[in-house]
């Protein structure tokens, strides 16, 4: 019996000894993403446009959240083309966490993040320890703690915390069912809500269910009955999203990689930093070969959600970086197997050498500046603004970080905000104009053809440039 659990990679302890018992070891992991995430939120930067979106969609009443979610419509008038249909159930999340005493800043959005991936990673570390051992486990979460790509998503006021947090629970289900013939409740609920955290997921929940075919044969029926159950509820999302008018909405950010796909994920996974890619990839590979009890499980968190997005390529494209993530967290428990597989003295230099280059490559995100700075520029208008001069918001970028900052840090500014579709008023001889820069240029309006018609002429500007957003605060007079 050992000797066949070892050839398919299933769990090598005997049933009877059972899976090993929790220890305090198996918090590392979560405990390291909570304080490097800390590191990252410590500067305090300003909301970017997809957050300032979340802000702005979750603080509205619940019906009106989900009446926008099941119509495709917008939630203010400048997104009256973006409705919250993507993540619809993310928001409701992010509804009731702001409802929290306490709760509702900036910060806390991100932080709701950040303890999901925590948690998540605490359930993936007891799923690996379960089947490869408890060394395994709490180097495969600290590896994962430590990754680039996670890390960024981990404080980003997103649905990618809750994703990694359900991908955790489905993880932990099947070494349940492998171990013990339980878990299939969890697995269907952790799988259910993968797809709904990002419909992405439901790739790596396909790969759960294949490891448990592999593994178990026909005696996977279960899972395989589960894990279609559990994938129901994001099918049924897309087509309310292609019903209502939104499922192709965000096609412009995604785009085809003719067949690179799995090189592209790998180098996003490590940053596009060589050394961490070739080491990841070699221990990868090695623990495909060698790791016992997870190699066949993570191989196929791996490959499952490569393959399928490939075929989807054939079809439409589908990459994106970060939309990869639950499937790339395969990776990482693959190579973190693979580490502890290498003669026995090379164990722990091989493994402090791959959480040292994660964390190299880890390190830009901590010097990086404020992806948008929607809140520096509602400051100083705060200063230099003379009651009755209209600002005007001249896109939906701009007026979703004006929009919310105004309603945060200066609400005194409410009374001549602008938005969206409305143009800028010429009725007063001095106009504020905020607007987004692309490739250093500002981004044409009509309102630059309404004020030079009427006599104004553009005679200052202040930029705000950022990570993700440029950004820019004209002053216009007659």
């Amino acid at each position: 019996m050992t000797t066949t659990a070892l050839r398919t990679g299933a769990p090598a302890a005997p049933p009877s000894a059972g899976p090993p018992r929790w220890t305090p070891a198996e918090l590392l992991a979560p405990l390291l993403v909570l304080v490097l995430g800390a590191v990252l939120l410590v500067p305090g930067h300003g909301l970017w446009y997809d957050e300032l979106f979340t802000a702005e969609v979750a603080r509205l009443p619940l019906p009106d959240i989900l009446t926008a979610i099941a119509e495709g419509t917008g939630t203010t008038s400048y997104l009256a083309g973006v409705p919250p249909s993507y993540n619809g159930p993310y928001y409701v999340v992010v509804h009731a966490w702001m409802a929290l005493p306490g709760l509702g800043g900036d910060t806390s959005l991100r932080v709701l993040s950040l303890v999901a991936t925590a948690g998540g990673l605490a359930l993936v570390t007891r799923a690996v320890a379960r089947l490869a051992g408890r060394a395994t486990g709490v180097l495969a979460g600290c590896v994962l703690a430590c990754s680039p790509l996670l890390l960024e998503q981990a404080v980003e006021a997103r649905s990618y915390g809750l994703a990694v947090l359900a991908t955790g629970g489905a993880a932990l289900a099947l070494a349940r069912w492998l171990q013990e013939g339980r878990g299939l409740v969890l697995l269907g609920l952790a799988g259910a809500a993968m797809g709904l955290a990002h419909w992405y997921a439901v790739t790596a929940l396909a790969a759960f269910v294949v490891a448990a075919v592999v593994l178990r044969g026909r005696k996977a029926v279960p899972v395989v009955l589960t894990g279609a159950v559990a994938a129901l509820p994001t099918v049924a999302l897309v087509a309310l999203n292609l019903l209502n008018g939104t499922g192709d909405r965000n096609a412009q950010h995604v785009r085809d990689t003719g067949g690179t796909l799995a090189d592209l994920a790998a180098r996003a996974w490590t940053a596009g930093e060589n050394p961490l890619l070739y080491l990841t990839t070699g221990l990868a590979v090695l623990g495909a070969v060698r790791a016992a009890g997870v190699r066949v499980v993570a191989a196929s968190w791996v490959l499952v959600p490569l393959l399928l997005l490939l075929a989807a390529e054939l079809v439409r494209p589908v990459y994106f970086p970060r939309y990869l993530l639950t499937g790339l967290l395969g990776l990482g428990v693959l190579a973190a197997a693979g580490a502890l597989t290498v003669p026995r003295a090379a164990r722990a230099p091989v493994a402090g050498l791959l959480l040292a280059c994660s964390l190299v490559a880890s390190q830009p995100l901590f010097d990086r500046p404020p992806r948008e700075r929607s809140d520096d520029l509602v400051r100083l208008l705060a200063h230099v603004h003379r009651p009755g001069e209209p600002i005007v918001a001249a896109d939906l970028r701009s007026a979703t970080g004006l929009d919310h900052y105004v309603r945060t840090l200066a609400p005194g500014l409410r009374p001549d905000v602008v938005l969206p579709p409305d143009d800028a008023p010429v009725e007063e001889d001095r106009v504020w104009l905020v607007r987004r820069l692309v490739k250093g240029l500002p981004v044409r309006t009509d309102d630059d053809r309404i004020l030079a018609a009427e006599g104004f002429r553009r005679v200052q500007q202040r930029e705000f440039p950022g990570s993700k957003t440029d950004l820019v605060l004209q002053r216009w007079e007659r």
